[in-house]
């Protein structure tokens, strides 16, 4: 079941994050799961790590304002300097129990250094 693996991101979706009709923007989901990805990415690769590239990304349900949102975050690859890391963002209605899986997207990043150039994923290991 989901709710056994720790969420890397639960938040409450705000009026201010809707459109005209009480439905959460796409891009404030997106924006979710992308910083959820990045923390991953970034105690994985023990450093900065940047977003290179988003895959099939599909909205199941929408989400309306009062859902809480969780996203999950796993690391499904590691190469030499990138990360695939699937992000799942699931909703559950106030005042409800039942967890519902909303959108999923595979997220690839790139560790960097400080100017900004690839490195390997492991270089900063003790």
């Amino acid at each position: 079941m989901t709710d056994l693996r720790d969420p890397a991101i639960r938040v409450v979706a705000m009026p201010a994050d809707a459109n005209a009709y009480g439905d959460i923007f796409g891009g404030w989901l997106l924006s979710l799961m992308d910083n959820a990805a990045g923390l991953v990415a970034a105690r994985r690769s023990k450093g900065r790590a940047v977003t290179v590239a988003l895959d099939g990304m599909v909205f199941h349900q929408p989400v309306k304002v009062g859902d809480e949102v969780t996203v999950y975050a796993d690391i499904e690859r590691v190469g030499r300097t990138s990360m695939t890391i699937a992000v799942e963002a699931w909703r559950r209605e106030r005042h409800r129990e039942e967890p519902i899986k909303v959108t999923e997207a595979k997220f690839t990043f790139v560790a960097v250094d400080e100017d900004g150039q690839p490195r390997a994923v492991d270089s900063n290991d003790s």
